[in-house]
């Protein structure tokens, strides 16, 4: 009798396997920050590093922690240039955020998931420009304009759909085959 069942993934890969998530973030980062226009600087880089840590937190949370979202929101705020610790703060509550809500925004699809991730984006681009605009005005610093975030979330948004398909794919092909053994 042949067996349906998936093999496993062998044991020095269940770590590997573990890391996915953070490496895609990682990758949404880099890309999204690579100091090339192709629109000559028009539009704002999408925060491509938010997909990930809305991906993973519906479809394994287990793999997406608060500490991996703290760390890519690290490496996007080394990256972006902006003040140390916006973008850190932003994913780790948008995550709780989508955590917290992961039943009604798992069952989403088609347009209501890109509205559902839209929903979180806006709280993740709300949470940074409220603290640029708090630490501005201690600083005794006009408020910053709304223009760029807006860009930036519209981008985010924008580049929903493609991004989902790469991480939904990498989760298919090196995640989806092991689930269980991490």
């Amino acid at each position: 009798m042949v067996s349906l069942e998936r093999a496993a993934t062998p044991p020095r890969f269940r770590y590997l396997v573990a890391l996915v998530p953070l490496l895609c973030g990682l990758a949404g980062v880099l890309i999204a920050n690579i100091p090339i226009s192709l629109l000559g600087g028009l539009v704002p880089a999408p925060l491509l590093a938010l997909v990930p840590v809305y991906f993973w937190c519906l479809v394994r949370p287990d793999l997406m922690t608060p500490a991996v979202a703290f760390s890519i929101g690290l490496a996007e705020d080394v990256m972006s240039g902006g003040p140390p610790g916006i973008w850190s703060m932003a994913f780790v509550l948008t995550y709780a955020l989508v955590a917290r809500q992961r039943d009604s925004f798992a069952g989403l699809s088609g347009l209501a998931a890109v509205l559902g991730f839209a929903a979180a984006a806006i709280c993740a681009c709300t949470l940074a420009y409220l603290t640029v605009a708090a630490l501005n005005v201690l600083s005794g610093l006009h408020l910053p304009p709304l223009t760029p975030i807006l860009g930036q979330l519209a981008m985010t948004v924008l580049f929903y759909a493609p991004s989902t398909l790469v991480v939904g794919w990498l989760h298919h092909k090196l995640v989806g085959a092991s689930r269980g053994d991490v």
